[in-house]
C-alpha cells in the first residue's frame, strides 16, 4: 500500500460516515488530484468506498458544479483499518500519517 493511499484511508477513517468530496482530501491529505482521484477509483472499484454525485438541488443551491461525494463501506472501513494497521507494522512504529504530509 503506497503512503498516499494510507494518507487517504486514515483521512476518511477519521470519520467513517462523513462523506468527502476529492479537494476536500486533497487539502486534508495534502496530495495533489492527480494522485487523490486515481486511489479514490480503485478504491471504489474494490467496494472499499462507494461514490455518488450530489443532486441538483444540493448544487444549485450552493451555485456550483455537482460534486461526487466518497463514503466508506462497513466493509472498507473495516479492511482499511486492517490494512493501515498491517502497512504500520511493516514500515515501522516510526511512520505518523498525520505529519507525513508536513
Amino acid at each position: 500500500m503506497t503512503l498516499q493511499t494510507m494518507l487517504v484511508l486514515d483521512a476518511m477513517l477519521s470519520d467513517p460516515a462523513k462523506r468527502r468530496f476529492g479537494l476536500e482530501l486533497c487539502t486534508e491529505t495534502g496530495q495533489p488530484s492527480g494522485t487523490i482521484y486515481p486511489i479514490l477509483a480503485r478504491l471504489e472499484r474494490f467496494g472499499w468506498i462507494e461514490g455518488r454525485k450530489e443532486s441538483p438541488a444540493e448544487h444549485l443551491a450552493g451555485g456550483r458544479r455537482a460534486r461526487y461525494y466518497y463514503t466508506l463501506t462497513d466493509e472498507g472501513a473495516a479492511r482499511a483499518r486492517t490494512a493501515l494497521e498491517q502497512a504500520r507494522q511493516s514500515r515501522g512504529p516510526a511512520v505518523n500519517l498525520r505529519t507525513a504530509t508536513s
